[in-house]
């Protein structure tokens, strides 16, 4: 057989449609990206040679390239997430470059950006669409930001630091991976396991089974307790072994910070090589180059929010602080008088059972997978008219347990497709959950005739798998958190916008992405809904009245400290990407924990190295960003805030705000100013008060 028949039914290089993921193997990715890129580089240049500053001669054809990339690019990156392997991480980091160059070259083709200034500047620009000229004026401005206006050696040294940053993050992404692996504690006498829920002693067994010790069981052990967060929360929030608790913590604190796998030198150099970039391209700092492109308008404005949150939220922490001190003194502790970092998510976990009266275990039976997922898409069919049902068998599918779904319109016409992972695999898949792309909506012509390619999107989670018979038992945080993932599902699967550049997510500002994600969570609270969806997995019987009433009560446990904890994490990303130097008297270490000082009430322990595994800002792409969680919850509680004033019991009233949520939030995508889209939906610019009403902060402000 000739090598160019082999390469072309590589898997990889389909190009389109949904990913053929039984046939995908890590020894195809090297060949497949050099067939890929040597072929996207010749209709670069063709591209360039013959370009036109008009839609269809510059636009479409470059869509077309774009597509190319991203649909098998986006599959490695996926298969790295959820398929992760020695393999794969091989043949990943040998392409990386290659790819990273590619992207480079495009963003920086001088004869298109030329073209879409032309474009910009020509008599038709104003006879385009709003999400037409949307997606040229940011193609001009991410040109910029990629560095075309720049010449000669500034611009060979802007792409080297693209190329290192690149590598630099992939590497400390796998440091915080094998750091978080390679430590466990394997426990093995019943005194060792005083106070683990059920659910915890399974998983443990089975992380136990995993690692060769094939006779353990959940009530004998041995028990074997990881870094992953469903077994690290857990232990930390009800181990009565305070020597346990300590030594896991300062295991989970440490963690990629020293010997082979220290990201302290990764984050010196990432730091050092982005105010280069900054600089290169102008910007005083980098925090500078990366809020050009996104909502907010500037430094100031993101620190007079946070300032305004910290205020009202750190009286709060202190308040929380001294009721738990106080707590665990009535309860003999010990400890109290001096609380440690490993003592906190103890005792708060021991004083919310007291106060409210019931333990996150409790709840898990009442929240079986299954129907947690009758009661969402019960949700998105009330509020927004679409109909989610199963699609199982469709598509293939990376791993067993991963489920594809379809989601259809008032006519019953599909309109779009998601996959679900949602259980947790720490050998293979990334810790955390998120939604991720699969195919991008857009207007495809094929021969003359023209079709809409409809989205397909990945939704991941790292919930509690089915052990020993029993489906997923969630627990409400983990509810939580697929209803979050499914609100950025939504924003990429419900748009309108048939040009892929501003379609659902894409084109959408950094900082406003959040809004449909962090809006659906307040659902979970909502009484139809959460009834709707909470029923014993054994019984059937719904979820009892008073632990209803609890939940309620209980969503704003210690509030002011958790805003506080997002807002120490927001002002330490911002200072180390506006204020702070590399290679000054200060280390990174030194500037968190000088801004702890007033972002923490019990300061961080010398040796944490919390920034060693704070991967959005290091491994992903919140540097200088993770403000954009706040910055979102407040326009995603203001919306919500319009159900809530629209009467949550109005059935005809939440289908109408629904509606309207639907064809604007979801339906505009990037095809307008988030400002622009929220105004259109709200009739006015948010309003923090929302934000501190739903925290139960609004007395402290």
């Amino acid at each position: 057989m000739t090598q160019s028949a082999t390469l072309s039914q590589n898997p990889l290089l389909k190009g389109a449609g949904l990913p053929p993921f039984a046939e995908i193997k890590a020894e195809q990715v090297i060949p497949a990206f050099k067939e890929l890129l040597t072929e996207l580089d010749s209709e670069l240049t063709a591209l360039e040679k013959n370009v036109q500053p008009t839609w269809s001669g510059l636009v479409e054809p470059l869509d077309k390239l774009s597509d190319k990339l991203s649909w098998s690019w986006g599959i490695v990156n996926h298969l790295m997430g959820v398929k992760n392997s020695p393999e794969l991480r091989e043949a990943h980091e040998a392409v990386q470059p290659d790819v990273v160059q590619f992207i480079t070259k495009l963003g920086q083709s001088q004869p298109l950006y030329n073209a879409f200034k032309a474009l910009r500047a020509s008599d038709a620009w104003n006879s385009l669409e709003s999400a037409q000229q949307r997606i040229v004026e940011a193609a001009i401005r991410d040109a910029e930001l990629s560095g075309v206006g720049l010449e000669g050696e500034a611009k060979e040294r802007f792409n080297a630091i693209q190329m290192e940053l690149a590598e630099l993050a992939s590497k400390f992404s796998n440091h915080v991976l094998d750091a978080t692996k390679a430590f466990s504690l394997t426990l093995t006498a019943k005194e060792e396991i005083d106070g683990l829920p059920q659910s915890l002693l399974s998983l443990a067994a089975q992380a136990a089974r995993a690692a060769g010790e094939e006779n353990a069981t959940p009530e004998n052990g041995p028990w074997r307790i990881t870094l992953d967060f469903p077994s690290y929360g857990p232990f930390m929030q009800h181990s009565t072994r305070r020597d346990l608790r300590e030594q896991l913590y300062k295991a989970f604190i440490s963690r990629a910070a020293s010997g082979e796998l220290d990201n302290n030198p990764l984050i010196v150099r990432i730091l050092e090589l982005r105010q280069e970039l900054a600089g290169l391209l102008g910007f005083k700092n980098f925090a500078e180059l990366s809020l050009a492109s996104k909502m907010a308008p500037n430094v100031e404005a993101v620190e007079a929010l946070l300032e305004e949150l910290r205020r009202v939220s750190y009286d709060a922490a202190v308040k929380d602080l001294a009721e738990l001190k106080a707590f665990a003194a009535s309860k003999g502790a010990k400890e109290a008088e001096d609380l440690k970092h490993w003592d906190i998510s103890f005792w708060a976990e021991r004083q919310r059972e007291e106060k409210f009266s019931f333990t996150a275990e409790e709840l898990r039976p009442y929240f079986p997978l299954p129907q947690v997922l009758d009661g969402l898409f019960g949700l998105v069919n009330r509020l927004f008219g679409v109909t989610v049902t199963p699609a199982d068998g469709q598509a293939p599918v990376w791993h067993e347990d991963v489920r594809y779904f379809q989601i259809a319109d008032e006519t019953g016409a599909p309109i779009a497709y998601f996959y679900l992972d949602p259980y947790s695999r720490p050998a293979e898949k990334r810790g955390g959950a998120w939604m991720d792309i699969c195919i991008n909506r857009g207007r495809t012509t094929e021969n003359g005739s023209s079709s809409v390619r409809l989205p397909v999107a990945y939704l991941v989670c790292n919930q509690t798998p089915p052990i020993d018979g029993k489906p997923s038992l969630m627990t409400f945080n983990e509810v939580e958190t697929l209803f979050h993932e499914f609100g950025h599902g939504l924003q990429h699967m419900l748009t309108k916008v048939d040009y892929t550049g501003a379609a659902g997510i894409n084109n959408v500002e950094w900082d406003a992405v959040e809004l449909p994600s962090q809006f659906m969570e307040n659902w979970c609270y909502e009484r139809p809904t959460l009834f709707g969806m909470a029923k014993h997995y054994e019984t059937g019987e719904p979820l009892p009245e008073h632990y209803y009433q609890k939940l309620i009560a209980a969503r704003n446990y210690m509030s002011g400290s958790a805003m506080l904890r997002q807002l120490h994490f927001s002002s330490v990303d911002l200072e180390l990407h506006s204020r702070y130097r590399p290679g000054g008297a200060e280390t990174p270490a030194d500037v968190r924990h000088r801004i702890a000082k007033t972002t923490t009430v019990i300061p961080p322990l010398p040796e944490d190295a919390f920034l060693c595994a704070f991967g959005h800002i290091f491994g992903g792409g919140y540097a200088a960003g993770y403000y954009s969680y706040k910055w979102a919850e407040v326009l995603s509680a203001d919306a919500f805030a319009a159900f809530e004033e629209a009467g949550l019991e109005d059935e005809g009233a939440i289908k109408a705000t629904g509606r309207r949520y639907r064809d604007t939030v979801l339906a505009l995508g990037g095809s307008k100013h988030p400002m622009e889209v929220f105004k259109t939906f709200r009739g006015r610019e948010p309003s923090t008060a929302p934000l501190l009403r739903h925290n139960g902060l609004a007395a402290t402000a």
